[in-house]
């Protein structure tokens, strides 16, 4: 218990530069006081005493607003920042090192009492606001975008963005394969790409047809990632 809990302390240093001190995370951190009492709950609810294992679930939440139901499976190291709103199902399975930002849910869409919600293996980091929904399964060192929602199982060493979730497969192994992958800024934007594709098509056809200089006019692909227009009434 205790190796399990100098684990939990040290991935907020790992994983939050604003943590400064064990003191201020021991004292500061919601994200990891639901992650000790689900522990708390979730060791009530493998030895049936379900009522209380549900009881204390409900007053962490009450006390962190992150919500996880007393049936999950959470492995060592999870990370859970700012937490609020986080939201985790009876079913779900969380491995080792996995980082949840406030917002997630990790939910159900069945009314099926079995296996109902999705499980994240090693190293997954899931951005604010994700939702991952169904008995689906995001492979290890996987990294869903802010905002995304996942419906679809995601295979290891890959990047989801957009709704519904759009999973990409990285064009190489991660060299750090024991630190989660929190670079959110670096996500791609396959709509977006598909969609200038397109309009490269569509300039190069129109300067074909009405002669170069005359193209209709409008927004065409963007520059450097700006784009221009007559008017967009903005």
């Amino acid at each position: 218990m205790l190796t399990t809990i100098r684990r939990d302390i040290q991935s907020v240093l790992q994983r939050d530069p604003a943590a400064r001190s064990t003191l201020e995370i021991l004292i500061c951190y919601p994200g990891l006081h639901a992650v000790w009492g689900h522990r708390i709950s979730h060791w009530l609810w493998m030895r049936n005493f379900k009522l209380l294992a549900r009881w204390v679930s409900q007053l962490a939440r009450g006390l962190t607003g992150i919500e996880i139901h007393p049936g999950a499976t959470l492995g060592s190291g999870l990370f859970i920042d700012h937490g609020m709103g986080v939201v985790i199902g009876e079913t779900a399975e969380v491995g080792n090192n996995v980082t949840l930002y406030h917002g997630v849910t990790l939910g159900g869409t069945s009314l099926n009492k079995g296996k109902r919600h999705p499980t994240l293996c090693d190293n997954v980091v899931v951005g604010a606001g994700a939702k991952v929904l169904g008995a689906i399964t995001i492979g290890e060192d996987s990294r869903i975008g802010a905002n995304a929602v996942v419906v679809r199982p995601v295979p290891p060493n890959s990047v989801v963005v957009g709704v519904p979730g759009q999973a990409v497969a990285r064009g190489k192994t991660r060299v750090a394969k024991d630190t989660p992958d929190l670079e959110h800024t670096l996500m791609p934007d396959m709509i977006g790409a598909s969609v200038i594709s397109l309009m490269s098509r569509m300039d190069a056809l129109e300067q074909r047809v009405v002669g170069r200089g005359s193209a209709i006019p409008g927004p065409h692909v963007p520059d450097r990632g700006l784009w221009h227009g007559d008017d967009f009434s903005i």
